[in-house]
């Protein structure tokens, strides 16, 4: 089983304040992004990819007050978005609060999880239609939307059609331009991280940066206004 980091999360109070919130503090505007009609909310992404992260993009994602959720929709919205304690933090400004990796055996990976008695949630298919073909794939989402770990266990996803011979193939990497941001390093510490240590190990995740201490994702990137660090601080 191979996984490795597919695209950081954060949440912003509206869509609009989340663009902003990009360009004044990593100095460039994000791409075109999704609607999720699922779950209530849309996103905007942009690449951060580089060599040692391969697949890596950021998405800035905010419920979409527009939005008719399907009366089949499930009762929270993923990522804890409906968290009280999430929503005040971002009422103040946007959060790095999760991040999603890449696996290549995503069913593989979920019963690892709960091997180690971690209930990662259901594997939810997905799919949209684009310019260059339908774009499919598989994410992790539990019932009662909790990310775990104060967001920082991966939700995990799987791209592409199962069994098709280049899964990667319609891949957001491919479609997304350069953006100027790159992703140097995502460091984790938190209380329980022996735990998190035999999640990642469980599930192929490997060269994380883990340590003991408070709670936290601290993303460094470079960006053109220079490096730029991104936290989570426990939300």
């Amino acid at each position: 089983m191979k996984t490795q980091i597919n695209h950081l999360v954060v949440v912003a109070k509206t869509l609009e304040l989340g663009v902003q919130w990009c360009e004044a503090t990593l100095g460039i505007t994000p791409g075109p992004g999704f609607d999720h009609a699922l779950y209530g909310t849309h996103s905007r992404l942009f690449k951060i990819a580089t060599p040692a992260n391969p697949l890596a993009y950021l998405e800035i994602i905010a419920i979409n007050p527009a939005a008719k959720r399907p009366a089949s929709a499930t009762a929270k919205r993923w990522f804890d978005m409906d968290d009280a304690a999430l929503q005040a933090a971002i009422a103040v400004e946007p959060r790095l609060v999760h991040f999603v990796a890449n696996t290549d055996d995503i069913q593989a990976a979920r019963i690892a999880l709960k091997k180690q008695d971690i209930d990662r949630g259901l594997a939810v298919q997905e799919k949209r239609h684009t310019r260059r073909g339908v774009l499919q794939w598989q994410i992790t989402v539990r019932e009662d939307g909790q990310r775990l770990f104060e967001g920082a266990l991966p939700s995990l996803i799987q791209w592409g059609k199962e069994g098709a011979a280049e899964p990667l193939r319609l891949h957001p990497r491919n479609s997304l331009p350069r953006s100027g941001v790159t992703l140097q390093s995502l460091a984790i510490t938190h209380p329980s991280a022996a735990k998190l240590q035999a999640a990642f190990a469980a599930i192929g995740l490997a060269d994380m940066g883990l340590e003991t201490g408070p709670a936290n994702l601290r993303a460094t990137l470079h960006t053109p206004k220079g490096i730029v660090t991104l936290e989570s601080h426990g939300i």
